[in-house]
């Protein structure tokens, strides 16, 4: 190491220790170590470890854009090519937090402008992103290649223009349920002609019409394209062009699958399927219907990932397809498949490891029940490598559930989504707290869980005890006392984000947790019984959390209604708007 680098690092007794590794040694096995938790865990062995890992990082996450400064990033790590940047809480996606909250990436931009201008890629969730700001990023930075963007708000399609039009090494641009004011889809048009270097690009999501002549020829000169979603407007006859002209794709959003074709475009459109060799991952599929859900079979063995929920298939059509996926690793399909749909997956997708199950209508009360027990026993039998599951569903019991994590006791995220609040197991009547008991006790890998139903504290107790790994842990219309968040917070050592609303959880559930707030990236309540004087005592005690409190219209001046708890070591935010108070 050099003196200057030396020179920088910190000076506490736990990394005065010098590495017996040679430099060029240690430069290399770092190189190798792509994690951001273990090369963190890497920087605290010794000075010259925190040296060497400083200097050669370049790519940083930030889960929470207010735990840290633009600034005191730039000072940690001054190669960074590459961030990844969260902002609102993960309760906004349910509208729970008010417009205009904040997570405003401009003041990051501008620092990296003078830090890092050779940035080559930024990852957005949960941010806001004006179309200022997305064109100062594009004419800032010139050797800028990726950008993402998931669940942002704040811009329109011109922003994507100024991206286009100025960003010529541009590789990915992904644009993923934003709340994006779309404009029209001229965007697209704004890629130069000698552009070619794009390998990812995905507007899914959008809703406005394309100019199909800019989207073909960009895909015909984009011979490294590995990645293509398009939205809706694109047609199957679009589609059959673009997978000619693209037969190297990995990855597909198909747009609209429901067209009146001939037996001649019939038969080109399963062909494009057929030279898809590459094809693993395979969605869209807007209006499909069984009449051309057939031309898919062909790229069907290889696909490990099928993502059905944008496509309210019925249970047949979906065993029809489902039949030709024996590779199938991921799996997302809408609660319209039924239950029969789902003992089609258990039988046909022995490799499933993923099972994401959606609502068709989330709103509406009197509808068919969709999926129920049946249907997720079925998977567990057929599939016993499952792990990772997302099940909303409107009837549970607490046997289906015990027999579900015996089948598969390897579930890493559990996320079980009862959809009327307080439902209890529908056959005993009981509470559903033996089923996440089962769950704890079965599943000793789990770091995801999300409760619902009817529950009581021993639900929480049983969390407590058992769920030694877990760390992030959603709660809703749950509990009976502070006792239950009270087991929770004493009892999980790497609880990370702790999600809770319309639970009965007070003052002594809150202030239990002084202790642990601090390892924990963030606390969510909303609609519980906190007031705001115990807030104000949490504050105090713990100067290097912040606390903000919202307050809803008309509440009670001593309610705390939505509060939210993260570490920081940039102090309390400067852009809160006043309907946020930093306690």
């Amino acid at each position: 190491m050099d003196s200057k680098k030396k020179k920088d690092s910190p000076q506490s007794n736990e990394l005065t220790r010098t590495s017996p590794f040679p430099d060029e040694a240690l430069d290399r096995v770092l190189g190798l170590v792509k994690s951001h938790k273990d090369r963190s865990s890497v920087s605290l062995v010794c000075k010259d470890w925190y040296n060497a890992e400083r200097w050669s990082r370049t790519h940083v996450f930030i889960g929470n854009c207010y735990s840290v400064s633009p600034e005191i990033v730039a000072r940690r790590f001054p190669n960074i090519r590459s961030v990844t940047l969260k902002g609102k809480p993960r309760f906004s996606d349910f509208n729970l937090v008010p417009l205009n909250w904040g997570a405003d990436i401009h003041h990051w931009l501008v620092v990296f402008a003078s830090k890092y201008p050779f940035l080559e890629e930024l990852r957005l969730k949960r941010m806001t992103i004006s179309d200022e700001s997305l064109e100062f990023l594009a004419t800032t930075f010139t050797n800028f290649k990726a950008l993402s963007l998931l669940s942002c708000d704040g811009f329109s399609t011109d922003g994507l223009a100024a991206i286009a039009t100025h960003c010529k090494n541009l590789t990915e641009l992904d644009i993923q349920e934003n709340g994006i004011d779309d404009l029209g889809g001229g965007w697209l048009s704004c890629f130069p002609e000698n552009f070619t270097s794009l390998e990812v690009l995905n507007f899914a999501n959008l809703n406005s019409d394309v100019s199909f002549d800019a989207l073909e020829r960009l895909v015909n000169r984009c011979r490294s394209l590995k990645v293509l979603k398009v939205n809706k407007s694109i047609t199957l006859e679009n589609l059959q062009r673009l997978l000619e002209r693209g037969p190297q794709l990995i990855e597909l959003c198909t747009g609209s699958f429901n067209q009146d074709l001939t037996p001649r475009q019939y038969a080109e459109l399963e062909s494009a399927f057929n030279n898809c060799k590459n094809l693993n991952i395979l969605a869209g599929l807007w209006e499909a219907t069984s009449l051309y859900l057939p031309v898919l079979y062909p790229a069907c063995t290889n696909l490990t990932f099928l993502n059905l929920s944008y496509a309210a298939l019925q249970s047949g059509e979906l065993a029809k397809l489902i039949a030709h996926c024996s590779n199938l690793r991921r799996l997302w399909v809408l609660d319209t498949v039924e239950d029969k749909g789902l003992e089609a997956v258990g039988s046909s997708c022995p490799l499933l490891e993923e099972l994401r199950v959606f609502p068709a209508e989330p709103f509406e009360q009197d509808v068919a029940p969709g999926v129920t027990e049946r249907g997720f026993v079925a998977v567990s039998y057929g599939c016993p490598r499952l792990h990772y599951v997302l099940y909303f569903c409107r009837q549970m019991t607490n046997a289906a559930v015990a027999t579900i994590v015996q089948n598969c006791p390897d579930f890493t995220h559990f996320r079980l989504c009862i959809m009327n609040p307080g439902q209890p197991d529908y056959l005993t009547d009981e509470p559903m707290d033996e089923a996440f008991g089962a769950v704890v006790k079965n599943c000793a890998k789990l770091q995801r869980l999300a409760v619902s139903g009817l529950l009581t504290d021993l639900t929480f107790e049983y969390i407590g005890k058992y769920a030694k790994n877990l760390e992030t842990l959603s709660v809703a219309f749950a509990g009976s006392s502070d006792l239950g968040m009270q087991c929770v917070l004493s009892g999980c050592p790497k609880l990370r984000k702790l999600e809770i609303r319309d639970c009965p959880f007070g003052n002594e559930a809150l202030l239990s947790g002084l202790e642990k707030y601090e390892s924990m990236r963030s606390l969510w309540m909303s609609a519980c019984n906190v007031t705001m004087n115990a807030c104000r005592r949490l504050a105090m005690q713990m100067p290097r959390l912040n606390v903000e409190v919202m307050k809803d219209e008309e509440s009670d001046d001593s309610q705390a209604d939505k509060v939210y708890v993260y570490r920081s070591v940039a102090g309390p935010r400067r852009d809160a708007p006043p309907f946020v108070m930093t306690l």
